[in-house]
């Protein structure tokens, strides 16, 4: 709290009401434009899906366009006058069929010269045909294919080509039958009527040439450069350009069975128009309730000026001695804190009362420590040791039972974890410490298990650096706890102290203060179940006893919360 507090200067409650404020207003106006940025994405979605459908719509017209073509072709290629080569018949024919329309029938031999053209009258001289790509291309394919844009050696203008090879029994007569069109007779099929406004449409043969377009004449290289044509790769799809401005969306579509495609494009800010412009009242709007929010907020902080500075006199007084009635404000907040500061003298006895009893709690927590000390000097006692053997015997139990005091000090008699009071009591054999594994699941012990166990572990310690495994340097300590289940719904602590690498272990021939420490006085203290087995290959110790009387509980946590 102190750290956050110092985030915060000094400043009047004008300058913390108008950045509340603004606080509140700033990430609501953050909001809004998360949101129309996800909006603008959402339409760019669907402007991606609708360019994309609007190619293939205009592609589908097309695709009808070439197929009557293909049609008309295999029908015209069933007349009897072919059959026969009565040519003239075949010519007056075919012209009368497609007249009315922008469509014209030619017949070619394998070299490209014209039979005959519905365009010309029969028997006018004919020049070679211009198409010479598509005629070599139809006659190896042998189906029927469409041609690229080009200009007509008796047109005179931009045409295109739909070739049909003709049957072998008809070589004779010719090689392949053409239906020719005006490029821009196409210019029908293409419309910008649903298009975003300055959005363009143009039909592309397959070197990349304009066959009709919104925007440009046929025979023409597309607005669009290389570098975005090599991109539409696929069926259909679209690209966005960002590299230049404004940015441009293409739309594109290929011919499944021919080789034109469509594309569509046009600048993505004219289609997002719409969204554009409402973005910019969302955030003008959002600005100017920032704006108004701010002035609101000044003024209602310097109503409230007034109340606050006639608690600070209330506080001066009492900080004098005296005795002050609440005041009267219009704000509910203040005048709680008035009533508050007139009860502060009932606060203050309370106060005292708590001090009383954590007294009382620290004089029960001593006697605690004085019984155990007491029952040490008494073990020690019996066994009619001197007073030297004594006064070091009570010395080292006195400095572990310091320690894990120690550490209670610093928790306020909460409880420590058990790992740092097996740190602890390790510490003081520095030298050995690297050598004793610790493993086992952390948890809080009470604090009379941090007394009883840390002089077990000190004791334990204690003799394994003496005469056990810790004594030389090959020597190393396994000490491990577990949570196993116990008789009823009481799980148990398992405890395990196990040497191993040390000098050949020995039963000592008479029983001593440490013995009786690790063994009667943990069992008694955990009402648990101690064993001890003195292997030669390595001294072990364990202890198993009612979880609970190790663990500190959560009522013991309330009740010291409460103290």
């Amino acid at each position: 709290m102190v750290r956050l507090s110092r985030i915060f200067p000094t400043a009047s409650i004008s300058f913390y009401l108008v950045a509340l404020s603004a606080v509140i207003a700033l990430p609501l106006i953050a909001f809004v434009v998360f949101l129309m940025l996800r909006l603008e994405a959402q339409q760019r979605d669907i402007l991606n899906s609708d360019t994309q459908e609007d190619a293939r719509a205009i592609a589908r017209s097309i695709e009808r366009e070439l197929r009557d073509s293909a049609t008309t072709l295999r029908l015209i290629a069933n007349s009897p006058e072919l059959s026969t080569g009565d040519l003239r018949a075949f010519h007056e024919r075919t012209r009368s069929s497609l007249r009315g329309s922008a469509r014209y029938v030619v017949l070619v031999d394998a070299d490209g010269g014209q039979k005959l053209n519905t365009r010309t009258d029969f028997g006018e001289p004919l020049l070679p045909m211009a198409n010479m790509e598509g005629l070599h291309s139809v006659l190896s394919s042998r189906k029927v294919e469409v041609s690229s844009v080009f200009v007509g050696a008796n047109a005179k203008r931009w045409v295109f080509n739909v070739l049909m090879p003709l049957p072998k029994e008809l070589a004779p007569v010719g090689s392949a039958l053409i239906l020719t069109q005006n490029a821009e007779d196409l210019q029908r099929l293409i419309s910008t009527d649903n298009l975003p406004a300055g959005w363009s449409v143009a039909v592309l043969d397959q070197h990349n040439r304009v066959v009709t377009s919104t925007t440009a004449w046929a025979g023409e290289t597309p607005a669009f450069g290389e570098t975005t044509q090599a991109l539409m790769s696929g069926v259909s799809g679209t690209i966005e350009d960002v590299g230049g401005e404004p940015r441009q969306m293409y739309g594109y579509a290929r011919l499944p069975e021919w080789s034109w495609k469509v594309v569509v494009w046009g600048p993505i800010a004219t289609a997002q128009a719409s969204i554009i412009t409402t973005s910019r009242y969302l955030v003008f709007g959002s600005l100017l309730i920032l704006t108004v929010g701010l002035m609101v907020a000044y003024f209602v902080a310097r109503q409230l000026r007034i109340p606050i500075r006639q608690i600070a006199a209330m506080a001066d007084r009492i900080g004098r001695g005296e005795i002050v009635s609440p005041v009267d404000t219009r704000i509910t907040e203040a005048n709680q804190i008035a009533i508050a500061l007139s009860n502060a003298s009932f606060d203050r006895s309370e106060a005292e009362d708590r001090v009383h009893l954590i007294m009382h709690e620290l004089v029960h927590r001593t006697k605690n420590i004085m019984t155990l000390v007491q029952a040490m000097m008494r073990q020690l006692a019996r066994r009619g040791t001197s007073m030297e053997e004594f006064q070091r015997a009570i010395g080292e139990r006195l400095q572990g039972l310091g320690k894990s005091i120690e550490m209670l000090a610093q928790e306020q008699w909460a409880g420590v974890p058990m790992t740092r009071v097996v740190t602890l009591h390790l510490e003081t054999f520095a030298e050995a410490r690297a050598r004793v594994k610790v493993s086992g699941q952390d948890f809080t012990l009470r604090a009379e298990a941090v007394q009883n166990l840390g002089l077990v572990l000190h004791e334990l310690a204690t003799n394994s650096v003496k005469y056990g495994a810790l004594s030389v340097p090959e020597g190393r300590v396994d000490l491990t706890w577990i949570a196993v289940s116990g008789e009823g719904e009481d799980p148990y602590l398992h405890i395990v102290w196990q040497e191993t690498g040390g000098p050949p272990v020995v039963e000592p021939a008479a029983t001593g203060f440490g013995t009786t420490i690790i063994k009667r006085h943990a069992a008694a203290s955990f009402n648990g179940q101690v064993e001890v087995d003195y292997a030669v290959d390595g001294f072990r110790w364990s202890l198993v006893g009612p979880r609970r009387l190790f663990e500190r509980s959560s009522a013991e946590a309330h009740k010291d919360a409460l103290a």
